[in-house]
């Protein structure tokens, strides 16, 4: 009854020339479509009409790539097409579509191109170099929800393949997309990145996103734990479990990263993990799709540096700098030997 549908489009030119005439509070879009494919169709539309995008779509394999380049151009979220009447699943999954179309209408959205425009902060280099100087950092933790995907990017990117720490990753997905999240990242980025295990030995230079339905945390010996544990922030996997497990074990070795999302899961452990010592770092207002984890975080106080993914990428270096080097001279005299 919240919902009103002012127009139906059959393919992406029919969608740019609706948005000329009608102003939609928020747009479902498929991927593939005739003449301009759902892809396509998002890019432009962040460019000329903005407005709050939904891809709705089946799991298809093939469409995992195009699925994840629509969220770079700027659609909003992600949620599979509902099942048939009468399927099992058509309540559950309806229900998501409802919930997802109700909550991105209320999200502020802007053209890409003013937000690809805006000058970034300064960045402090010779202060967070410090803080990497004076400790040494083990492990990288990062929280990220809506508008997630393309900031994960945008920093994994920018990391070099000799990264010399771990990277663990949350980020809240839709069940049956996690793994195209993985394979999409993988694009893009020098680091190996892996759908985590139970178990599993963390390895420098690697980043591990947690999979749909665990909470995610590190276990003695640098070892990935995978548990049943209740959702927090109705959220399994969640930021803030994945935060208090390196606070708890990791002290001011751990770096923690906010990134852009709805609500407030990671904030407190964002905060309790600078209390113990952590460098923490949070995505600012600006670059954010929604600036609600990371604003929550700033409101207590538990970041240490507030910057756009891009210079986030360049302050990790930044703090892992000194370990760098010295990898760079143990290999190079176990060359010479």
């Amino acid at each position: 009854p919240q919902i009103r549908v002012i127009g139906t489009a059959h393919d992406g030119e029919d969608a740019l020339e609706a948005l000329k005439a009608s102003r939609p509070d928020v747009i479902t879009m498929d991927i593939y479509m005739p003449k301009m494919n759902g892809f396509e169709a998002t890019r432009t539309i962040m460019e000329t009409f903005p407005a709050p995008i939904v891809i709705v779509t089946g799991t298809d394999p093939r469409e995992v790539g195009t699925t994840f380049r629509a969220l770079q151009a700027g659609a909003l979220a992600v949620v599979p097409r509902p099942q048939g009447l009468g399927h099992a699943e058509f309540e559950t999954t309806a229900k998501e579509l409802i919930e997802t179309v109700k909550l991105m209408s209320e999200v502020k959205v802007v053209r890409r191109w003013k937000r690809a425009q805006s000058a970034p902060p300064r960045l402090p280099t010779q202060k967070i170099q410090a803080e990497g100087d004076r400790r040494q950092i083990r492990i990288v933790a990062i929280g990220a929800s809506t508008g997630g995907p393309a900031a994960l990017q945008t920093i994994l990117a920018r990391l070099p393949r000799d990264f010399p720490v771990p990277v663990l990753i949350v980020q809240h997905m839709t069940p049956g997309f996690t793994s195209g999240l993985v394979e999409w990242l993988n694009q893009t980025s020098a680091l190996p990145i892996h759908l985590a295990n139970n178990g599993e030995t963390l390895v420098p230079g690697h980043a591990y996103v947690a999979p749909q339905g665990f909470q995610m945390g590190v276990k003695i010996r640098d070892r990935i734990a995978l548990g049943p544990e209740s959702p927090e922030h109705g959220l399994r996997p969640s930021v803030s479990f994945l935060f208090r497990s390196l606070a708890n074990l990791y002290g001011e070795t751990a770096v923690g990263v906010l990134l852009t999302g709805m609500g407030r899961d990671g904030a407190d452990e964002l905060k309790l993990m600078r209390e113990r010592g952590a460098v923490t770092l949070a995505q600012d207002k600006e670059s954010s799709v929604v600036h609600g984890m990371p604003a929550e975080a700033i409101k207590l106080g538990a970041a240490t540096y507030v910057l756009p993914p891009g210079w986030i990428a360049t302050a990790l270096q930044s703090l892992v700098s000194k370990q760098s080097a010295n990898k760079v001279r143990s290999m190079t005299g176990e060359a010479r030997n």
